[in-house]
């Protein structure tokens, strides 16, 4: 072989070695995935250096969010539909496995929150037109809406054992709009997990759970005004955590000048007054999401029962008078870019950031 063939066969095997090198060494980054699922916009970031790992895992979970949404609606033909036309009867049946965790879960919740998560009241929801994602109003006539406040539709009214489910009230709809997307998000990011991805970010019009960090930063989210317009303060995001918000801003109609939004208070059948928003941070997205709606609805004199109930240390409440309410604990974590007209700190009952309802396992 002449010399000139093993100079090139040897500058050949340096860029094969080089590039290999180079493949091996690839730099992490994020990686950005985007899409529509449980009636919102879905971002997904992914930090890693595995191309191969972020797109298969993207994949994973709009395939996860696309089968859960799909199987959760309670206004379209699927599992939870067709529960609750079960539940209409009055009769014992056997309960689907896609939704029946839920459920279990749903009545846990409620009664944690004293009723203020009722999604048994599904009939108020489509009454109100909030099982729409673009409400139009007007308001329901005031005796529609008594009609179903006096037949009482509970999560109590549903029992449960084992596989077996039936209705001791017929006028239970499950609705579980309030808790649906906490709890897919949750799952989809345990997929992530087990394929390997450990940071990530996945955020659900503004709802969202993150794991690890972005390298040497932490993930960092902003908390929309309460006007819905702009940032009030920053988060950075801690490990494995969820930060829920529930605001008067997310899903509403204007109806003679007054804003009618989606979080009915169970406990009048209208939307609930006195505050703007509520964020918390918490370990797990499901009960994340139903807090944020439950303390809301508590409104400033009770949420700090419900929270301490439900084990929720850090919460964030804004009044309707622009005054921030907040735990000793959240306001360790949050970061105002706009100042607030006031700030009141408030522990949690007996001084203790702990909780009275057990976890899911």
């Amino acid at each position: 072989m002449s010399r000139a063939i093993l100079h090139r066969a040897a500058a050949v095997l340096a860029i094969l070695v080089t590039t290999a090198l180079m493949a091996g060494c690839e730099r992490p980054e994020i990686h950005r995935d985007r899409f529509i699922a449980f009636g919102t916009i879905v971002e997904l970031n992914i930090y890693t250096a595995d191309r191969e790992l972020a797109r298969t895992a993207a994949e994973a979970v709009r395939a996860d969010l696309d089968y859960m949404h799909g199987a959760w609606h309670a206004w379209e033909p699927g599992p939870m539909g067709r529960t609750n036309q079960l539940l209409a009867t009055g009769m014992e049946f056997s309960a689907n496995p896609s939704v029946l965790p839920l459920i279990i879960e749903a009545k846990r919740l409620s009664e944690a929150t004293e009723g203020l998560f009722n999604p048994a009241l599904g009939e108020l929801f489509a009454l109100w037109g909030f099982q729409s994602d673009d409400p139009q109003g007007p308001p329901p006539d005031e005796a529609e809406i008594q009609a179903i406040l006096e037949q009482q539709p509970a999560m109590d009214d549903v029992w449960i054992d084992g596989i077996r489910m039936r209705s001791h009230n017929t006028a239970v709809r499950l609705d579980l709009g309030a808790y649906a997307k906490g709890y897919g998000l949750h799952q989809a990011m345990e997929h992530l997990k087990d394929l390997g991805v450990e940071n990530a970010i996945l955020n659900a019009g503004g709802d969202l759970r993150a794991i690890g960090r972005p390298g040497n930063r932490p993930w960092r989210i902003g908390v929309r005004a309460p006007d819905g317009q702009g940032v009030l303060a920053a988060i950075d995001t801690k490990g494995d955590e969820a930060i829920f918000t529930s605001g008067d801003y997310e899903r509403y109609f204007m109806h003679e000048g007054e804003r009618y939004h989606h979080i009915l208070d169970p406990r009048t059948g209208h939307p609930a007054r006195g505050t703007r928003s509520v964020t918390v941070i918490h370990d797990h997205a499901a009960e994340a999401d139903v807090a944020s709606t439950a303390l809301f609805i508590a409104g400033t004199d009770d949420w700090p029962r419900i929270a301490a109930r439900l084990g929720i240390e850090k919460v964030m409440l804004i009044d309707d008078a622009g005054v921030v309410h907040m735990t000793p604990a959240m306001e360790k974590r949050v970061r105002f870019e706009t100042k607030p007209k006031d700030r009141i700190i408030t522990p949690l009952p007996d001084g203790q950031d702990a909780a009275s309802v057990a976890p899911p396992a």
